[in-house]
């Protein structure tokens, strides 16, 4: 009716203005429904703008990210949030490749080389997963060529103490995605869906790469308060969260994974004492002959010990007789015997870094002790007796690590001699890439030492034909009479012509860009990487004797000085602070830790006080492992936001130097390294952190919060220092 109505009007004479009020009508309808069309595109311009400002502490990793998230989803619509976050990514992508220079770390890291130089690769690919991880190796070679003096530039700023805020984004960069893991070797049978699972994970962090750079709030934050419980673990109090399964299948053939594998979130609880309690380890040197059976109380060890006597059990200890070993004849006619078939081979001369494989008569590493032989045993992780935990308790130097499908967490040719007693280990199956990883970390003309019993013929043709192919010379082959093993003794080639001589290329020699550091998550190979030939190479020269080799730098090291600087600042802090300021009773300190080296100065300055340090090179860290092994110490590589490598338990100090410092921008919960100290660390053990005074506040607060007794702190000019010790509380 009204429109009839208004149609009869239209007809009159004024009928025009009628006409014109309508067209003004609806052109101001036309301008409003266009007004509030086009606003929420406004609206989007402004959510980006702010996005990434809101979006910056997110990519910190902690759990505040978990309200920040909410707090975007608040500000932004449900129907522009995928554009918005598209947007941000290639704005993220265009700062990264435009502004971030490459990490310095790069060339040693397998994991990071396939991860962090397929970012963009796996964004187009649609998480698919890579095949190898060559092409990445290719990449950081070239990488590495190129950032040698940006590498030694941090190196030389590391080793002044300083850390500032673009020293931490060098180190912080490509380093959100580290945490993920992602297997490169085409014949690994672990869980594909696992891994895949684990690359869109780092594909989301992906999103906010750019900003993980910027950040400069601080590591702890220091409002937090922390409450803590007890693992529910099915390995209970010897719980190893990168090595033990914890799933929710009771009945499992193992419960340990057969290669590394982390937790997606780091393990925020604490590891409970034995059921008998927990009581001070026995000290050095005495710890040689006896331990404490509870400290230990290994489900298994009583079993094993009805089958060696090479340790008894004798009312609360564990005993070590001298005159009992895995070797009959005893471990010190073993050596002799070694001796007496290579002379070339002086223990504690021109051998003094030796890795002992599969640490199952810590005897051999007592005894090489004594020769002033530094040897470093591998526990490896199918060993369900735990005997490694055996060896660190003793006080020796020891590393637990899976070896089947990696790299061990070495450089290359820095271990003298290596050594298998009692050898179990298929070493020519797989072709062959055990030998090949040993004689990757095997220094040119390095030995190797293989003992075994009543070797099939086959197997005996077998790693012939292996040692053969890549020119090992076997210098001696002995039955001993006395304890009826088989020694075989062979040498790494220390030239390349060796290798132009042989009839079969097979395997085959590495590409020039496959980096043989390259150790953290690369895929064991089958290729023989070149022997260094050039003077300023690594490896061309035999270390000097010990312990002259302790303070003789070689030809490849590019700025001596600096390493003369960093033992001379290290002897005067260990001399004048550590031993007498601290409250300390060294007398109690055995197994130490340096969680972040540089040149090995630290350990250099404690090597009077008969204790041994673990030289831990972090791997986004520049490489400086290599120089610390020619120094006649033993370290290994590391990513700390990953549990190490070790039992609960196992260290009595654990040096911090500005550690904290390099993690801001890596770590998703540095709170969770604390967790891991707790764990590594015995009760009565002492932590001695130096650093910032805004990183050392809240780490107080937390160290507090554990029960620990804070000894000592200490600060000037915005440095400072804090000495904690452990005590037994469990919440």
């Amino acid at each position: 009716m009204a429109l009839a109505r208004f149609g009869r009007h239209a007809k009159r004479p004024h009928g025009v203005c009628v006409k014109m009020t309508t067209v003004a009508i609806l052109g101001l309808c036309f301008i409003f429904v266009w007004y509030m069309c086009s606003s929420p595109s406004t609206s989007v311009t402004v959510q980006r703008e702010s996005f990434d400002d809101l979006a910056e502490p997110v990519a910190s990793g902690t759990r505040v990210s978990k309200s920040k998230g909410n707090e975007l989803e608040k500000h932004g619509s449900s129907g522009h949030k995928k554009k918005v976050e598209s947007g941000l990514k290639k704005k993220d992508e265009k700062k990264v490749k435009e502004s971030l220079p490459l990490p310095a770390h790069e060339h040693k890291s397998g994991k990071k080389n396939e991860k962090h130089a397929s970012n963009r690769k796996k964004e187009k690919d649609e998480l698919k997963l890579p095949s190898g991880v060559s092409k990445e190796n290719q990449e950081h070679q070239e990488q590495e060529e190129s950032l040698g003096e940006e590498a030694e530039k941090e190196n030389e700023d590391e080793g002044e103490v300083v850390v500032d805020g673009e020293e931490e984004g060098l180190d912080g960069e490509g380093e959100g995605e580290e945490n993920g893991e992602t297997e490169g070797d085409g014949d690994l049978d672990e869980s594909v869906d696992q891994e895949t699972q684990e690359v869109e994970n780092e594909n989301e962090g992906l999103k906010n790469e750019g900003k993980k750079r910027k950040i400069k709030g601080p590591v702890f934050d220091p409002k937090a308060h922390y409450s803590w419980k007890l693992c529910s673990t099915r390995s209970k109090h010897n719980y190893m969260p990168c090595f033990d399964i914890e799933s929710g299948f009771t009945r499992l053939q193992s419960y340990r994974h057969r290669e590394r594998s982390c937790p997606k979130a780091p393990p925020m609880c604490l590891v409970p004492l034995s059921h008998d309690g927990y009581d001070s380890p026995v000290r050095w040197p005495e710890s040689k002959l006896k331990i404490l059976y509870k400290n230990l109380a290994h489900p298994k060890l009583a079993a094993y010990m009805k089958n060696h006597n090479w340790l008894i059990k004798s009312g609360e200890n564990l005993m070590f007789p001298q005159n009992q070993s895995e070797f009959k004849g005893g471990v010190v006619h073993y050596l002799e015997s070694i001796e007496e078939m290579v002379p070339d081979i002086e223990w504690g001369k021109n051998i003094r870094v030796v890795l002992d494989v599969g640490c199952a008569d810590s005897s051999f590493v007592a005894s090489l002790l004594d020769k002033d032989v530094l040897t470093l045993s591998l526990g490896l992780k199918d060993d369900l007796v735990d005997l490694a935990q055996v060896s660190l308790e003793r006080g020796f130097a020891t590393v637990v690590s899976p070896f089947a499908r990696r790299r061990l967490p070495f450089p290359s040719g820095v271990f003298d001699a290596i050594h298998c007693g009692g050898c179990t280990m298929p070493w020519h199956s797989n072709g062959g890439k055990l030998v090949l990883e040993i004689n990757r970390i095997l220094r040119p003309g390095g030995y190797f030492i293989l003992s075994t019993k009543h070797n099939s013929i086959e197997e005996e043709e077998a790693m012939t034909t292996l040692t053969s192919s890549i020119c090992w010379n076997i210098l001696a082959h002995k039955t001993d009479d006395v304890s009826e093993v088989g020694v075989k003794i062979y040498q790494k080639p220390e030239s390349n012509d060796i290798y132009e001589l042989r009839r079969k290329k097979n395997p085959p020699l590495c590409k020039e860009h496959e980096n043989p550091d390259a150790a953290w998550y690369v895929p064991l190979k089958t290729c023989l990487h070149t022997i260094p030939s050039a003077i300023e190479q690594r490896g061309t020269e035999w270390p000097e004797e010990w312990p002259k080799r302790l303070e003789t730098y070689p030809d490849w090291l590019n700025d001596k000085q600096k390493v003369i600087d960093d033992t001379k600042h290290w002897k005067d802090i260990v001399d004048k602070s550590y031993l007498s300021g601290m409250g300390i009773d060294w007398s109690t300190i055995r197994n130490v830790m340096d969680m972040k080296a540089i040149y090995g100065g630290f350990a250099a300055a404690l090597l009077q006080q008969k204790i041994w340090v673990m030289n831990v090179v972090p791997v986004h860290a520049p490489d400086t492992l290599p120089f610390i092994f020619e120094r006649g110490l033993v370290g290994i590589y590391h990513d700390w936001c990953e549990s190490f490598g070790t039992y609960r338990r196992s260290y009595d100090l654990l040096h911090a130097d500005h550690f904290f410092s390099r993690l801001k921008n890596r770590c998703k919960q540095p709170v969770s390294i604390v967790v891991e100290m707790d764990r590594i660390l015995r009760p009565g053990g002492w932590v001695i952190v130096r650093d910032k005074v805004e990183i050392l506040h809240p780490l107080e607060g937390i160290l507090r919060s554990l029960h620990w007794e804070i000894r000592m702190t200490y600060s000037q000019n915005k440095e400072g220092i804090i000495c904690a010790q452990k005590t037994t509380w469990r919440p």
